[in-house]
């Protein structure tokens, strides 16, 4: 959905400016990567900081790496000691991403490789903290019902792109189907408190309930 330009900067202006490395990072995502309006940016990247740090969230997962922003602003709001496990398949953006993590601080972030619903069953239920989930749109479902099982009582889940262009009102091509579903899924489950806010392109945040 579309916001005037103006207020977006006025907005970005008035909130906490990422770290250096996040701004090299979004300049080589613009300037040398494909479809780079897939990275989550500074509007989104603070406040999945404000909801991690709001819950003191030590082990996070990141599903949909892409070239890494939201996996490094993730590894800034939890403790040294802490993980972010993030999912990425595509080779490139992991060569990307690896490069930006290790010119960065933070050497607690876990690159799974593959599949990402297969990597995410390789580990242990209730171990979680926070999930955000930016990867296909077509199995957001499965995706949400795996972190449900990972994150403990009381953690977060933050699914990104839920009003994909306000194409979820109308919904005909696969992929806002398959958000509207999942929005409609999540609505109706009573494992969690639910909330859809307009920030960029629409974001649902549950909090599992204890």
């Amino acid at each position: 959905m579309k916001i005037d330009e103006n207020i977006i900067k006025y907005c970005k202006e008035h909130s906490t400016s990422d770290e250096d490395i996040l701004n090299k990072l979004s300049d080589y995502t613009f300037n040398e990567v494909e479809s780079a309006n897939m990275i989550s940016g500074n509007m989104v990247g603070n406040l999945l900081y404000v909801l991690s740090t709001s819950i003191n969230a030590q082990r996070v997962l990141d599903v949909g790496m892409f070239t890494g922003y939201s996996a490094l602003k993730l590894a800034s709001s939890i403790p040294s000691n802490g993980e972010v496990h993030t999912f990425e398949l595509a080779d490139n953006h992991i060569k990307s991403a690896r490069k930006f993590f290790s010119d960065s601080k933070y050497n607690n972030i876990i690159i799974h490789k593959g599949d990402a619903l297969e990597n995410l069953e390789t580990l242990n239920a209730g171990t979680f903290d926070f999930a955000f989930i930016d990867a296909d749109k077509i199995n957001y479902i499965n995706y949400y019902n795996r972190c449900m099982i990972l994150i403990r009582n009381g953690g977060i889940i933050v699914l990104d792109n839920m009003l994909w262009s306000g194409k979820v009102l109308n919904p005909e091509d696969e992929d806002s189907i398959a958000l509207n579903r999942a929005a409609e899924y999540i609505n109706n489950d009573d494992r969690v408190f639910n909330h859809m806010v307009t920030i960029r392109d629409g974001l649902m945040i549950c909090i599992k309930n204890e």
